[in-house]
């Protein structure tokens, strides 16, 4: 079954419901912050949800590098079971590579090391690692020399954790979803999870993972109560307690809320910790207020996000004035959420016809029938199709649409790909049949074609 967590108010947890509203339009008024859901923890207990349609509860949601939190997890689980050593070193699990990796500092590196992205690099390695072997990952990692001896230095390196994600593999002799499945995501009732693959069909690992949002709070619920979930222990209390604490100083971070310390795929904070991915996708965890916050967007300005739970949630938990009036409007609000139609006058059937189309779609075609408005997408060799709501959300498979003619005659079309953060807007001029199209927030490793759940 799909989880669930038992169902409260926020004033039987302890929680101002009017702190949670102010949240609310702290995220809808943020320039750079859209959300698309919300899920708030308390004891265990879900003291409020939300998503912004066409977002919804039982669709899945691109994580980004929250995928990292979950591949981290696959890690402690084979931990767990005498899989893994913390302290052998990579290599070891790659022996085919030993004649080629002769870097000391490199033959050195151990697990822990890349568990806290401290693999010795001042910086990124992907792509020096892809150059260093196209075709395999790990080896180009490996043959990309650390600046200083595993252990010292921060950085968020992607080759970290796609080479634990490899581990993983290596040690179970299967995937990694394969591995989470009966040990991590059944018992958590996680039944709707997958994972972008490579070419050489291995998970990312780094990111990639598709999750509903409520897998998201298990997850952090998970690590909330030390890695015990329904009385079965599932993560070690003293891989909880590593993962969640500082294992490296990373100063030099710009954001206040990203330079307090790296754990095990999991960032510390100003309070708690968390695992968080690009444009938005958070699984905030404050063991202090007993509280797991679960988060999705479309957000550039993530420091924003946490700025206002900072600001309007943690002064409302355990408030002194918790009236249960305030969860009467709360809930009505939660069910009420939405992200604005694109605006503007209904396009009349002049707009219908073919457009020649520059930016993410090579060509778009509008077409109206007694069902209403429906566009074509044609991109990188295929076809997408989506009904077209006026005033409206209209959905379809992974994808919503949105239309309105603007003052000067212009059709404005947004796209949403609803099973990750991404946007696009379209613009038609019916007088020349052309079109221009543009990305909201850039996908980092996907393209239109396959802005969705991956196949299992």
């Amino acid at each position: 079954m799909t989880t669930t967590f038992p169902r409260s108010t926020p004033s039987a947890l302890g929680i101002d419901a009017r702190g949670i509203a102010a949240f609310l339009d702290a995220l809808e008024t943020t320039p750079d912050v859209e959300p698309h859901s919300v899920m708030l923890l308390r004891h265990g207990q879900l003291a409020a949800s939300g998503w912004w349609s066409p977002y919804a509860p039982d669709r899945v949601h691109l994580l980004y590098s929250l995928s990292k939190s979950f591949t981290a997890a696959g890690v402690g689980i084979a931990v767990r079971e005498g899989l893994v050593d913390l302290d052998a070193t990579v290599l070891s699990y790659f022996p085919e590579l030993d004649d080629d990796v002769t870097d000391e500092r490199s033959r050195r590196m151990r697990v822990r090391h890349v568990l806290a992205m401290a693999s010795g690099h001042r910086e990124e390695t992907l792509e020096r690692a892809r150059a260093a072997d196209p075709d395999d990952l790990v080896r180009g990692f490996l043959l990309t020399p650390p600046d200083e001896e595993p252990g010292t230095v921060f950085a968020y390196n992607q080759p970290c954790t796609y080479t634990l994600a490899a581990i993983v593999r290596r040690v179970t002799g299967g995937s990694l979803v394969d591995w989470l499945r009966p040990r991590l995501l059944d018992p958590l009732g996680i039944d709707d999870l997958a994972w972008k693959r490579d070419e050489t069909g291995a998970e990312l690992g780094f990111s990639g993972c598709h999750a509903p949002t409520s897998a998201v709070a298990a997850l952090g619920q998970l690590y909330l109560q030390g890695g015990v979930w329904d009385g079965q222990r599932i993560l070690d209390e003293d891989w909880v307690a590593l993962a969640t604490s500082r294992q490296v100083e990373n100063p030099d971070e710009e954001n206040p809320d990203w330079s307090q310390g790296y754990g095990f795929q999991f960032w510390m904070a100003r309070h708690g910790f968390r695992g968080d991915g690009a444009y938005g996708q958070f699984c905030v965890v404050l063991p202090e207020q007993d509280v797991v916050l679960a988060l999705t967007g479309q957000t550039v300005d993530m420091q924003a996000v946490l700025d206002a739970a900072w600001q309007h949630l943690l002064p409302a938990i355990d408030a002194a004035d918790t009236a249960s009036a305030a969860d009467t409007a709360l809930e009505a609000r939660l069910a009420s959420l939405g992200l604005p139609p694109v605006a503007g006058a209904v396009p009349t059937e002049g707009a219908a016809g073919s457009y020649e189309t520059t930016g993410v779609f090579d060509a778009v075609r509008l077409d109206h029938g007694d069902g209403g408005w429906r566009a074509t997408l044609e991109v990188d060799g295929g076809l997408l199709a989506v009904p077209v709501g006026t005033g409206e959300w209209a959905v379809e498979g992974p994808l919503a649409a949105s239309a309105a003619t603007a003052p000067d005659g212009a059709v404005l079309l947004d796209v949403r790909f609803v099973e990750t953060p991404h946007l696009a807007h379209v613009r038609l001029d019916p007088a020349t049949g052309t079109a221009t199209s543009e990305w909201a927030t850039q996908p980092l490793h996907d393209g239109p074609l396959t802005l969705r759940r991956p196949a299992d």
